[in-house]
């Protein structure tokens, strides 16, 4: 069983969660995630690993109530446990792997919407320990769902905010802003998107138009993690990958997103008798 020591409710279907998982923080990198599963018949779920402490043996998750199991799962308190807790998995970060002083001549921007901002917070994390400052944009739909404002400024060299309404930061969404960084002349070596698909999608149109390399997470198409259930297949440079075992991270100029949206609809009828059977 694995102790979960703190829970916070970051807005109203985003939730962070602090789980004792020891094995996980002893070799987990930026990038990778693990599965959770709450109970013995529980639904497997794949979550991009948010921050961890290898000295607490701690590892932090945050997850949207999107559907019948993660609605279950904001219902657990501190002190309750999840039966298993699986990683950490998938391809960690191209740039943990690079040689340092040239990482170090590297400008890097990221673009993160919703709860993609809990998986951009480690990676920014590990550059600014390794002496690379990163700009971060956060986008969402209005200002009650951002989230780890205050941590993410305090490892980022500049972080701008974005929101659909307005209501904080600059009114627009987070390509709105790429562009404005790069007129006012800011220059950018490579940029990573992580949130929804259709956010990546349009960043990496938008940055592809502009010259800049850009990585994408593919973390929402899984479901299984391990490569078993084919569901988060998807076709990158006109080859099939699988996002939970070759990435979660590719080239987002060369994935076919049109294709990963098509997929990720595949079990929403499923997941609609889930929830319908959960309310009644």
């Amino acid at each position: 069983m694995y102790k979960i020591t703190k829970v916070e409710r970051l807005s109203e279907k985003n939730w962070l969660m602090e789980v004792e998982a020891p094995f996980v923080t002893r070799s987990c990198l930026p990038g990778q995630f693990l599965i959770v599963k709450s109970g013995e018949l529980g639904e497997r779920i794949p979550l991009t690993i948010c921050d961890y402490d290898r000295e607490k043996g701690t590892v932090t998750i945050v997850f949207q109530t999107v559907g019948a199991a993660t609605t279950k799962m904001a219902e657990l308190k501190v002190g309750d446990s999840f039966t298993d807790v699986v990683g950490p998995l998938g391809q960690p970060s191209e740039f943990v792997h690079e040689d340092l002083e040239e990482l170090k001549k590297k400008r890097y921007l990221f673009v993160c919407g919703g709860v993609g901002i809990a998986p951009v917070y480690p990676q920014v994390k590990w550059l600014a320990q390794h002496g690379v400052k990163a700009d971060v944009i956060m986008a969402a739909r209005s200002k009650d769902l951002i989230f780890y404002e205050e941590q993410m400024r305090s490892v980022a060299g500049n972080v701008y905010i974005t929101t659909d309404d307005g209501s904080y930061g600059m009114k627009g969404v987070g390509t709105d802003m790429v562009k404005k960084l790069v007129a006012d002349g800011n220059k950018y070596d490579v940029c990573v998107a992580i949130g929804p698909i259709i956010m990546m999608k349009f960043t990496a149109l938008t940055t592809k138009q502009l010259g800049i390399p850009t990585i994408v997470s593919m973390n929402p198409i899984m479901i299984d993690g391990t490569g078993m259930c084919g569901a988060c297949r998807l076709v990158v440079d006109g080859k099939v990958k699988f996002a939970c075992v070759d990435g979660p991270e590719f080239d987002g100029h060369k994935v076919d997103f049109d294709l990963a949206m098509k997929r990720s609809q595949q079990y929403k009828a499923e997941e609609l008798k889930a929830m319908e059977a959960l309310n009644h």
